[in-house]
């Protein structure tokens, strides 16, 4: 269906306060998920994160890359294990993990913004010390703890003009390397940032009342809230480590988070930019 000059101008003006808000503030965008494998997802969900840099919006990607890791394990005959929903990382996947994070996936989400007209730089968890952490227990092995977020090489970038899109990987002062989970990295990074807003990008679209019915979709709920709804069981399974992560952003001072479906076209613009929104906003 062709859009008209009128109606395109029409949906400019009803996003102008919305641009208002986020201008020059900053938004936390936590990435993995189908909406990172599809190209065509990907290609699509880079071009936002640009428009939102070129109308003021302050962007920070955090990535993680959990098939890639799993696709690069079984090349190398590894094999994937979890626990907890972590993946057990002796100190040759620690090194995968750095390789295909930091690398291969970092990377090519750099040259995918680049192609679209942003100015990105990729950074590790490693560089400017940005990410410190011990580690969580002897049962992962090399999964990270976070003990502290160095935000200055994000603010640096930030106030150059430029997006930073980093790697969830951690280190400590011995110089061992740490498989950091991508969405406790996003909130802590943007509770160090204080930013306006933290959107996590899933498979599913929000938190639901009944997990069957797309419909029993809950727009809103505030922290106090969430305990109630795990013990419901309402909040269950994988969904309560990802809940956890916002909470944990909002006590930290970030505004606003939201968990949405990243398959669905264009969902970061139509949850930051119209008043419908489409995913779980936790106050």
């Amino acid at each position: 269906m062709k859009i008209s000059n009128v109606e395109r101008a029409r949906i400019l003006v009803h996003a102008l306060p919305y641009i208002q808000q986020y201008y020059g503030k900053i938004v936390v965008i936590k990435y993995g998920g189908n909406a990172m494998i599809d190209e065509k997802l990907k290609n699509s969900v880079m071009r936002d994160v640009v428009l939102l840099s070129l109308i003021g919006v302050k962007v920070v990607l955090v990535h993680g890359g959990g098939p890639e890791i799993s696709e690069m394990m079984k090349k190398t005959g590894k094999k994937s294990e979890f626990i907890d929903g972590l993946r057990v990382t002796d100190r040759e996947t620690a090194d995968l993990v750095q390789m295909v994070l930091a690398g291969k996936v970092n990377k090519s989400l750099v040259a995918l913004i680049e192609s679209a007209g942003g100015r990105a730089i990729g950074l590790s968890g490693m560089d400017g010390r940005m990410i410190e952490a011990k580690q969580l227990d002897e049962v992962h092995g090399y999964v990270g703890e976070i003990t502290h977020i160095e935000e200055a090489p994000i603010l640096d970038l930030l106030d150059k003009g430029y997006i930073p899109v980093i790697s969830t990987v951690g280190f400590d002062l011995s110089g061992n390397v740490y498989n950091i989970n991508a969405d406790t990295a996003a909130a802590r990074i943007a509770g160090k940032l204080r930013a306006e807003s933290l959107i996590t990008m899933t498979d599913i679209d929000g938190v639901l009342r009944d997990r069957n019915d797309p419909a029993s979709l809950i727009p809103e709920i505030n922290v106090s809230e969430a305990p109630q709804l795990m013990a419901e069981g309402i909040i269950q399974g994988g969904m309560i480590p990802k809940v956890e992560c916002c909470i944990e952003a909002i006590r930290r001072g970030v505004s606003k988070v939201f968990v949405l479906n990243g398959t669905v076209p264009h969902a970061i613009l139509i949850e930051i930019l119209t008043d419908e929104g489409i995913g779980t906003m936790f106050k």
